[in-house]
């Protein structure tokens, strides 16, 4: 099977986690998919840029069509019974309302979903906040998780019980940090985010005494450093459409914390202490009890190494072959 995946063009203000998941994705499909890559022309900014993009799209088409994310518009002039869509997350139809949510909402969503033969989600949560947001059938809707990297392997470390480092993961503002700050104030604790801090956050964090680093623009294989160096992970998050530091963690070998919201607890499974992650005593008494409870601490980390099986690449490229057959077999 001859299958193009189309990606957007590159730019530099994006974390470009669509591209990297496929990056590990596309070399562990089975033999029998023959595939390819077409990156847009344009960035997709702008009304023209993006008409371009869709009337250019069309003429890269292979047997099988795979639009990976962001630019769900191409789909318009695709070949709908050889054609699917992954969707990552519907947070942008939060980031506006009116005028411009109505033409979002129908330009990436209701028209794509009209015009692909299936759509895959990275999580049962966002297939139900698909659904009843757009009010796309079910039926048309498969659930693909997405994968972690074979090559993020256990990392074993000394438990540093008087002085734990914790790692946030993220500071955008479904990422809770304004609550994390809150819960581990008093707590002697090493606090390491990854992701560029506000003036806010660091007058929160000062006002706090929290001692810090803040690490940003990092390139992956750094970010992982700093799972390896860290002694819990924190991700007590508002909203995930997957929440992919949890398999990070898992593979490392470290506790984590994380929400009971959204698509968490389904990646999590039972690899994380959860907690309702917007009661900061919660976290507090989680960072508190992982601390103090070495019991816990190793049945998380067995249980990590346990989850990440359910996400290896081999499993999810079988899973995305077996839609590429249903295309072509269609």
């Amino acid at each position: 099977m001859k299958t193009v995946f189309f990606f957007r063009r590159a730019n530099a203000a994006w974390h470009h986690s669509i591209e990297e998941l496929f990056d590990t994705i596309i070399p562990a499909l089975p033999g029998q998919v023959i595939s390819s890559r077409y990156v847009m022309k344009k960035n997709s900014m702008g009304l023209w840029k993006r008409i371009y993009n869709a009337l250019d799209a069309p003429f890269h088409q292979g047997e099988v069509n795979h639009i990976t994310g962001d630019v769900h518009y191409i789909a318009a002039f695709m070949k709908k019974s050889r054609t699917i869509l992954t969707i990552h997350d519907l947070r942008i139809l939060s980031s506006c309302g009116g005028l411009k949510l109505a033409v979002l909402k129908f330009f990436w969503f209701t028209m794509p979903g009209q015009r692909v033969k299936y759509i895959t989600v990275i999580s049962e949560f966002i297939k139900k906040e698909l659904i009843e947001k757009t009010g796309i059938k079910a039926e048309k809707i498969l659930v693909v998780h997405d994968c972690i990297s074979d090559a993020i392997t256990p990392s074993p470390r000394d438990f540093n019980a008087e002085r734990p480092v914790l790692l946030q993961i993220g500071t955008t503002s479904n990422k809770n940090l304004e609550r994390v700050i809150a819960a581990i104030s008093g707590l002697n604790i090493q606090l390491v985010i990854i992701g560029k801090l506000t003036d806010e956050h660091r007058g929160l964090l000062i006002e706090n005494k929290i001692s810090f680093e803040n690490y940003f623009n990092l390139p992956y294989d750094q970010v992982l450093e700093h799972y390896r160096n860290c002694d819990i992970v924190l991700f007590a998050s508002l909203y995930e459409g997957f929440g992919l530091p949890i398999l990070e963690a898992n593979s490392v070998g470290r506790p984590i914390i994380t929400g009971n919201n959204t698509s968490l607890p389904e990646v999590a499974g039972d690899a994380a202490l959860v907690v309702d992650a917007e009661n900061t005593q919660e976290i507090r008494e989680a960072v508190t009890r992982l601390t103090n409870d070495p019991v816990l601490r190793d049945k998380l980390i067995c249980n990590g190494f346990e989850n990440i099986k359910r996400f290896r690449p081999e499993a999810i490229g079988e899973e995305y072959a077996a839609i590429y057959q249903l295309l072509v077999k269609s």
